[in-house]
C-alpha cells in the first residue's frame, strides 16, 4: 500500500474513490446527499458507498487515534472488492498530528492484511493507492513534515504488527524452533543494523539452563536461543526484551484437552512480537540498544518427557517443583530472564502467552501488565493506550506468594490455588529477577490478543501481532523524555 501526501485540495485530486468522513453522525452539511441517504436509511453509522459519484462515507466516531484506525479499516473493508486502484481523503488531526497520521496509515494496513496462505482461492485487491490531501476534514492546515513522520512511523508499526502476525500464524508442522531461528537470521540479514546470535542445546546444557531443555526433551525438533541485537551508534538505553517462544505446546504429560490444543501454535507469540519489534526500532532507527532473546522450543510428550514430581536446577540457581508440565512457558522463561539479565539492562520487558487466567480475568483483547515498579508500570500503561493496545495493571499481592511455595524446592511451577493465576504465573518469574532489575522489570501476559479467533476491531481473525506496538511506543515515550 502506498500513501501520497498532496499539496492539492481535495477537488484537485485524480484518484479512483474518495473517502468522505461522517462525524459524529453529523449529517447537516451533507445537503446535497440528504435524498440519498434517507433512501439508504443512512444515519451516519458505518458506511455507505455511492458507486454513482465514487464516493464512500464513512463513519468516524471522534479524532481519537483508535477511532481513526477503525474509521480506516472499515474504509478499506468496503473498497477492497471494488475494481479501483487509488482513493483520496482529507487529512485527519487529533492532538497530535504525527500520532494521526500513524493511526491513518495502521487503520489502512491492518485492513488489508491477510493469512490466505493456505487458502486454495486468493482474493486480492486492486486497491494500491492512498492520496491525502493537505486540506483537513475541520479546516485546520496540517504540517506536512510532522504528516510525513506519521505516515512513515504508522507503515513502519503496521508492517511489523503484520510481520509478527504472519509468524504466528504459521503452523507447527512448518514453524518449528528451527523456523524461527532462521527467520530471525533473515531478519538480521534484511536489516544491516541487526545483528543474530543462535545457540543450540549444547550452548544451553553448558550454560545450566535445564529448565529451557527440561520443557524440549521430548521434541524431535531441538531447541534454540535466539539472541537479536540493535545498537545505535548514540544509543540512549539498554532495553532487553523476552519472549517465550514455543512453537507448539501440547501440555507435556499433563496433556491439554484436544479443544484446548487447537491455537497452541500462537504459544510463540511473545517471541515473534520481540521480532516486531527490533525490526520496527531498527527501520525507526530509535537511539536505542535493544537486544531480543527468544526461547524457542516445543513442549510435546514421549518416554523421555519431564514429569510432574520432577525438580529442575534453574540457570539462576533457583530449585523448580513440577507439578504440571503444561505451566512450561515461565521454565523456558525463567533461564531466558537469567540470560537477559547478564547484558546489564536500563529496562527488562518479557512478553509472554503464560496464562488462560488472564484470558479469564480481563477478556480476549486486553493484555496483563505486572511487575515490581508501580511507577513504571503505570507510564507504560498510559503509553500504551496511545498504541492502540489494551492493557491493564495487576498488582502483586505479597500473600499470593503463599500459593507458589514448594515443600521439596525453592519453588513450585503451578499455585496451589486456582484464583490468581495471571498474578502467580508473574510472581513465579519475579522469583528469578535479581535485586537490582526488579524495578526495572515489566513482565507483560499477552495470552488474550495474542490469538483470537474472531475478528475484533480492525483485527482479524488469528493473530493481533500482541505487543509490538505498545512497546514500540513505549520506547518513543521514553526517549521523548531523555530528550
Amino acid at each position: 500500500m502506498q500513501f501520497e501526501l498532496s499539496n492539492k485540495k481535495l477537488n484537485s485530486i485524480k484518484a479512483d474513490f474518495e473517502l468522505v468522513f461522517v462525524q459524529n453522525k453529523n449529517l447537516k452539511k451533507f445537503d446535497k446527499e440528504k435524498d440519498f441517504f434517507k433512501l439508504n436509511n443512512f444515519q451516519g453509522e458505518g458506511a455507505l458507498l455511492d458507486i454513482n459519484n465514487r464516493k464512500l462515507f464513512i463513519e468516524l466516531k471522534s479524532l481519537s487515534y483508535e477511532d481513526i484506525r477503525l474509521s480506516l479499516c472499515n474504509a478499506y473493508k468496503n473498497l477492497e472488492k471494488l475494481n479501483i486502484k487509488s482513493i483520496k481523503m482529507p487529512s485527519i488531526i487529533g492532538d497530535c498530528t504525527v500520532r494521526s497520521f500513524a493511526s491513518l496509515a495502521e487503520g489502512m494496513l491492518f485492513g488489508a492484511y491477510k493469512f490466505d496462505k493456505y487458502k486454495s482461492e486468493k482474493k486480492t485487491s486492486t486497491l494500491k493507492k492512498v492520496i491525502i490531501s493537505n486540506e483537513e476534514i475541520n479546516g485546520k492546515k496540517i504540517n506536512l513534515d510532522e504528516a510525513k513522520l506519521g505516515l512513515k512511523r504508522g507503515q513502519i508499526l503496521a508492517n511489523a504488527t503484520n510481520f509478527t502476525k504472519d509468524i504466528v500464524n504459521e503452523i507447527p508442522e512448518i514453524y518449528t524452533p528451527l523456523k524461527m531461528a532462521e527467520d530471525a537470521q533473515k531478519l538480521a540479514k534484511e536489516n544491516k543494523n541487526i545483528t543474530c546470535k543462535v545457540y543450540d542445546e549444547k550452548f544451553l546444557a553448558k550454560e545450566k539452563m535445564n529448565a529451557f531443555l527440561a520443557v524440549n526433551r521430548a521434541s524431535v525438533h531441538p531447541p534454540r536461543l535466539i539472541h537479536l541485537n540493535y545498537k545505535a551508534k548514540n544509543s540512549k538505553k539498554r532495553i532487553v526484551f523476552v519472549g517465550k517462544g514455543l512453537t507448539y505446546d501440547s501440555g507435556g504429560l499433563s496433556l491439554k484437552p484436544s479443544d484446548f490444543m487447537l491455537t497452541m501454535k500462537a504459544d510463540k507469540s511473545g517471541a515473534a512480537a520481540a521480532m516486531g519489534i527490533i525490526k520496527a526500532v531498527s527501520e525507526l532507527n530509535l537511539n536505542l540498544e535493544v537486544h531480543c532473546i527468544l526461547g524457542a522450543t516445543e513442549n510435546m510428550i514421549g518416554g523421555n518427557a519431564y514429569k510432574p514430581d520432577d525438580v529442575l536446577i534453574s540457570r539462576e540457581g533457583v530449585t523448580i517443583e513440577v507439578r504440571n508440565t503444561d505451566a512450561e512457558g515461565r521454565l523456558v522463561l525463567a533461564d531466558c530472564l537469567s540470560y537477559a539479565q547478564d547484558l546489564k539492562p536500563d529496562l527488562l520487558i518479557d512478553m509472554a502467552t503464560l496464562t488462560g487466567a488472564c484470558v479469564v480475568g480481563l477478556g480476549e483483547y486486553t493484555s496483563g501488565i505486572m511487575g515490581n515498579n508501580e511507577e513504571l508500570q503505570n507510564e507504560f500503561y498510559l503509553s500504551s493506550k496511545k498504541s492502540g493496545e489494551y492493557t491493564t495493571i495487576l498488582h502483586f499481592n505479597p500473600h499470593l506468594k503463599e500459593l507458589i511455595k514448594s515443600n521439596i524446592a525453592d519453588v513450585s511451577n503451578t499455585a496451589s490455588s486456582r484464583y490468581g493465576g495471571a498474578i502467580t504465573a508473574g510472581l513465579f518469574l519475579d522469583r528469578f529477577i535479581r535485586k537490582e532489575y526488579k524495578d526495572k522489570w515489566l513482565h507483560l501476559d499477552i495470552a488474550g490478543p495474542a490469538y483470537v479467533e474472531k475478528n475484533w476491531g480492525y483485527s482479524s481473525f488469528g493473530a493481533g501481532g500482541a505487543g509490538v506496538r505498545m512497546c514500540v511506543n513505549f520506547l518513543i515515550h521514553l526517549l521523548k523524555k531523555i530528550k
